[in-house]
């Protein structure tokens, strides 16, 4: 039988529940487990997709076109568990469905509550990842114990293992014990709280993972053991890490999670080997190069909105053995200031995807900036609508060149509304979303990065590369290097005359992994690595 772990969080929220769910995948397939990822959230919209990034980070798309929670981004860079609208559910996705239900009579006429009916559509949902195939599922809860609209999520959970028997599942819950300095010392009481939080439910943690800033110490440990009604071994301390977040894995094997799991779920398991793991935190603490990047984005005070785009970097930096240094430079503020000044020293500029027309000449200064700099340019959805109507408007002599998404009323709309989209009046799930094929011109720069012919991307957008246009920029030195395969759709413009200038209208960012840096990224940081040996050689 499919075997269940459940991750959940108290204290307070942005523990990183995502990043050590993902880190417990990990570890399991290195012991040769078959794992599924899952994220639960409690709030009520029915998907990610239109909530603002300021509130909740970057959306996360998967190949199916699901739009999900940025945490999925964690599970697939960290494990290769396959991902499907299935491995994240919200509050509002599963109402959703027991309304339709009731509509459609599947209760025959009976009154609709929260127990039994929305908590049987969770654990449905739940085990729907499970099956012959399948080894261990582990399933994050969003938000923290204790609120209020994650109680139907945590009812249910508490009732799977009487369903499937409480030797499959395992309950993990990640808490917080603080420093405080006035007492110098560490506080164990918010994480008792938690766990009694906990229990009043129903459920009682198999293995706590205690997040903190200082050692916990042995009487840390066995006080919150005792309190918390679990074994000493199963209090796993996740202090801060100071390089990089792919220390986890390797920091919950050295305290034995990894035993700890397979001997409570009474798994059979080859020996763990975290050899790559390590391999790869060595590379990351010991770059040999640096080079500075400056993504010039719209949401830049929120870091979470471009989460993908800054792991892609770091990707790529780990596979140059080089350590990327972002410059996050505000859209708006490149309005105002010279670009000059203000991108005085990069190696590369990046400008990422966005909605709405606030920053956008600013991002069309840095896209200039970059192309008569001769700096390696990185521009990726937006960006790359960005990158066409900044050649349009100083190279073909379309001062007026815009996006219809801006400029409804513009006479030279390079960038226009997919035909597709036209007749689209709602929103959530409704863009050009997930993998699409792109065929690549045989020798452009961008078939050279990736060494095939033709590519699956991931895609979340409404608008695109007018094909009125398309001679003008042949013409102009704009090459069309990426197409959809019945030629209609341009998904990658490049500058051959330029050192590294590439722009694609799919996000890259989310296919790149720790130990395979996505091939653009790879190509970007490469260009941005030579430019700056070329300065720092030239300058001496």
């Amino acid at each position: 039988m499919t075997k269940h772990i459940f991750v959940t969080g108290g204290v307070v929220s942005s523990l990183g529940k995502g990043l050590t769910s993902a880190s417990i995948g990990a570890i399991l397939e290195r012991r040769g487990l078959r794992v599924r990822m899952q994220k639960l959230d409690p709030y009520i919209n029915v998907d990610p997709g239109t909530m603002s990034p300021y509130q909740h980070g970057e959306v996360y798309v998967l190949d199916d076109g699901a739009e999900t929670d940025l945490d999925l981004g964690h599970y697939e860079r960290f494990t290769n568990s396959p991902l499907s609208r299935d491995s994240n559910y919200t509050s509002g996705r599963i109402y959703l469905k027991v309304i339709e239900k009731e509509r459609q009579g599947k209760y025959l006429g009976g009154t609709v509550q929260v127990v039994p009916h929305i908590t049987d559509e969770i654990k449905a949902s739940v085990r729907k990842l499970a099956g012959p195939d399948v080894d261990v599922v582990i399933t994050e809860l969003g938000g923290t114990v204790g609120d209020i609209e994650g109680l139907p999520f945590l009812e249910a959970i508490r009732q799977i293992p009487l369903d499937i028997g409480r030797e499959n599942c395992l309950f993990v819950h990640l808490t917080l014990v603080p420093y405080l300095k006035a007492a110098r010392e560490l506080k164990t009481k918010p994480t008792q709280h938690s766990v009694q939080q906990l229990r009043e439910i129903g459920i009682q943690p198999d293995v706590l993972i205690v997040r903190t800033e200082r050692p916990l110490g042995r009487e840390n440990a066995e006080k919150i053991a005792l309190f918390c009604n679990v074994e000493k071994k199963a209090v796993i301390e996740e202090m801060d890490k100071e390089f990089s977040i792919y220390e986890v894995p390797v920091g919950l094997v050295e305290h034995g999670l990894d035993q700890l799991i397979v001997d409570r779920l009474g798994l059979q398991t080859r020996p763990g080997n975290m050899d790559d793991w390590e391999d790869l935190v060595h590379r990351i603490k010991n770059p040999q190069h640096e080079v500075t990047v400056a993504v010039v984005g719209k949401y830049i005070e929120h870091r979470d909105a471009y989460k993908s785009i800054y792991e892609a970097l770091d990707h790529a930096g780990i596979a140059h053995s080089t350590r990327v240094v972002v410059k996050r430079i505000e859209a708006e503020d490149l309005e105002r200031q010279d670009p000059a000044t203000a991108l005085a020293g990069v190696d590369g500029i990046l400008v990422p995807g966005g909605f709405g027309m606030r920053g956008v000449e600013g991002k069309i200064r840095a896209c200039q900036f970059a192309r008569t700099q001769k700096i390696p340019y990185f521009g990726i959805c937006l960006g790359m609508q960005i990158a066409v109507i900044e050649v349009a408007r100083n190279l073909l002599g379309l001062p007026d060149a815009n996006s219809t998404e801006f400029a409804a009323d513009t006479g030279n709309p390079v960038i226009c509304l997919l035909e597709e989209q036209k007749s689209v009046t709602t929103k959530g799930g409704t863009m050009r979303l997930g993998a699409q094929p792109c065929v690549l011109a045989e020798g452009s720069l961008a078939a050279r990065c990736y060494g095939v012919p033709e590519v699956s991307e991931r895609h979340r957008h409404r608008y695109e590369f007018n094909p009125d246009y398309r001679d003008q920029f042949t013409n102009a030195g704009l090459a069309q290097s990426g197409k959809s395969p019945d030629g209609k759709l341009v998904e990658v413009v490049e500058i051959p005359a330029h050192p590294w200038f590439v722009a694609v209208q799919f996000h890259p960012e989310f296919k790149s992994k720790p130990m395979q840096a996505h091939p653009l990224f790879h190509g970007f940081i490469g260009a941005a690595l030579a430019r700056h040996q070329e300065r720092a050689s030239n300058a001496t």
